[in-house]
């Protein structure tokens, strides 16, 4: 509100203070009902041309006053909306908000000062005007290399959360091939797959399955809290060959303390093309596809089989190696030995399975 200019309301009270009259003596003067009086002092009512002179000769003040401190008050108005406004198109284009409350990551409001705090709560700032880094690269189906997008952004801060609040055993890293020697027997039963969360935390590595949010293609993170690993993971592509490849991604990334550019606790793995990789992520998708099938035995495989893989051929390799099938038709396809759509029933889902006894945030549980 210009302090200069009293609003319509202002101007009233304190001009018919000055003449020490009622709204209802007013009104009878200027030969008006109360309630018009009534609805101007409770700035429920704008002051028009007729008002404004009948207003003025009445009061002794000039009609363009009065016309003057409607528009202003009017004006002023308008701006406070347009403040709200302009509050919420920040605050949406920082993060998807009614999907965060459906996911009852923050709570619905109206308030767009309410929902500021929120926001600052969940991505642990002080101001919504610093940078909300993340400072990681994500396992996404985006091949550009660009930045987070706000789905994708929220996905990991909500996994920091979740992961922040799960007990762990003591992380002794030199154990983690012995980690996953365990995590790769249990590859070859899908019954078992309920297990792995359990195996991670002894291990002392935290796991937590977070559904993604809509435009959020990730598949995984890995992050260090306190000095103690945490994998967070989508299972978006619910394949055994997309779930352990990650899986193994980011505990590759674990193995060697990768650390995520600027202040960031957080390191994820992005699906980049070959030709922009970072090397640590080569190192990682490397890293992973060996621990769960050794590079010469699928080598020899391609060589005394290919390009004749039958399912009997798949089978028979992926039991003599002790790895599920669907994992050695994963690197099949990526090597490009088999189309994408070639023996895709031997891909078993994992989820169901996983979520049973991981902390999960999604997929029909509630928080």
């Amino acid at each position: 509100m210009d302090d200069q200019i009293d609003s319509p309301a202002e101007l009233l009270d304190r001009l018919l203070t000055a003449k020490g009259w009622t709204q209802k003596q007013l009104a009878e003067i200027m030969g008006k009902p109360t309630q018009l009086i009534n609805e101007i002092a409770k700035r429920k009512r704008s002051v028009t041309p007729e008002t404004a002179v009948l207003l003025a000769a009445a009061l002794g003040n000039d009609a363009k006053e009065w016309l003057v401190a409607d528009a202003v008050f009017q004006l002023n108005d308008i701006q406070t909306k347009t403040a709200d406004v302009s509050i919420r198109a920040k605050l949406h284009s920082l993060a998807p908000i009614a999907e965060m409350a459906k996911r009852g990551w923050i709570e619905s409001s109206d308030d767009p000062i309410v929902l500021e705090t929120q926001l600052k709560t969940f991505f642990s700032v002080s101001s919504l005007d610093e940078e909300i880094e993340i400072g990681c690269l994500t396992r996404r189906s985006a091949e550009d290399g660009s930045p987070l997008n706000r789905s994708q952004r929220a996905w990991c801060f909500r996994v920091r959360q979740r992961a922040r609040n799960q007990l762990a055993r003591h992380y002794n890293e030199n154990k983690i091939d012995e980690c996953l020697s365990k995590l790769r027997a249990i590859s070859i039963c899908p019954p078992e797959y309920h297990r792995i969360p359990t195996v991670l935390n002894d291990y002392g590595i935290r796991f937590v399955v977070v559904e993604p949010l809509i435009n959020c293609k990730v598949d995984g993170v890995a992050m260090w809290i306190d000095d103690a690993p945490a994998i967070g993971m989508s299972i978006l592509h619910d394949r055994v060959d997309s779930f352990f490849h990650t899986l193994c991604h980011e505990i590759s990334h674990i193995k060697h303390r990768d650390e995520a550019p600027l202040d960031s606790d957080i390191r994820a793995h992005a699906m980049l093309p070959m030709t922009v990789k970072p090397a640590i992520e080569l190192r990682a998708d490397r890293e992973a596809a060996a621990a769960l099938i050794a590079p010469q035995e699928l080598e020899s495989f391609v060589q005394r089989v290919g390009p004749l893989y039958s399912k009997d051929t798949i089978t028979g390799f992926s039991r003599r190696i002790k790895i599920h099938a669907g994992i050695v038709v994963g690197q099949l396809q990526f090597r490009g030995e088999i189309g994408y759509y070639a023996n895709r029933e031997m891909l078993v889902k994992v989820r169901s399975a996983i979520t049973s006894t991981a902390l999960t945030d999604g997929y029909g549980y509630s928080n």
